[in-house]
């Protein structure tokens, strides 16, 4: 690993997320929405794949960076409009990815590298890609999961038991494992749930 590039690259992603206006409490601190989104999702990348690429590393700390600035609320409440938000959050992300990996010195066949990954091109496909798709979706079980639930009280168990396989149905079989093994904390009251979606 190109240490001092790499951690020149981390500052200045941390640095971009610090600037989030929406704020999130974690263990009684006050954080930066996405910079604490960005740790978490570091966190839990050394906990799952200690062993993960340069790539990967850089990938998953910049996966939302500085998302607040294309809000859901600038498109359609509607499926299509859910879409369009997605693709141009992915494309958004790698571009703002890639310009400050060549601020932090990196060539660019690494920032191509890191902007496949963060774009979710070749998931599935591309090793590096399904490696930041399951930390992605190992943090929302962990982190996010209950508090989206709170925000959909209309959801009965049929839907939730949906969105629970969509997620499932995007993660490797490693993951998976990774999951039911006790590696992550599952949100208590929904482990029945997680449980029938998982094994029906």
């Amino acid at each position: 690993m190109t240490q001092n590039i790499y951690q020149t690259a981390i500052a200045v992603f941390d640095k971009a997320n610090a600037e989030d206006p929406n704020r999130e409490l974690a263990d009684g601190k006050d954080y930066p929405k996405e910079l604490l989104y960005a740790q978490r999702m570091s966190e839990m990348q050394e906990r799952y794949a200690p062993e993960a690429s340069e790539a990967v590393k850089l990938a998953v700390r910049a996966q939302h960076i500085q998302r607040w600035k294309i809000p859901r609320s600038d498109y359609p409440m509607d499926k299509p409009g859910y879409m369009l938000w997605r693709t141009t959050l992915y494309k958004f992300h790698a571009e703002t990815a890639g310009s400050l990996m060549k601020q932090a010195g990196y060539d660019a066949e690494m920032v191509e590298r890191v902007k496949t990954i963060v774009s979710k091109k070749g998931l599935k496909s591309n090793p590096e890609t399904q490696l930041m798709e399951d930390v992605v979706d190992l943090v929302f079980l962990e982190h996010y999961m209950l508090g989206f639930a709170g925000q959909h009280p209309e959801y009965d168990e049929a839907k939730w038991i949906l969105i629970i396989r969509k997620t499932w149905n995007k993660m490797s079989a490693r993951a998976h494992e990774f999951a039911l093994s006790g590696k992550i904390t599952l949100p208590e009251s929904l482990v029945p749930l997680i449980l029938k979606a998982v094994k029906d």
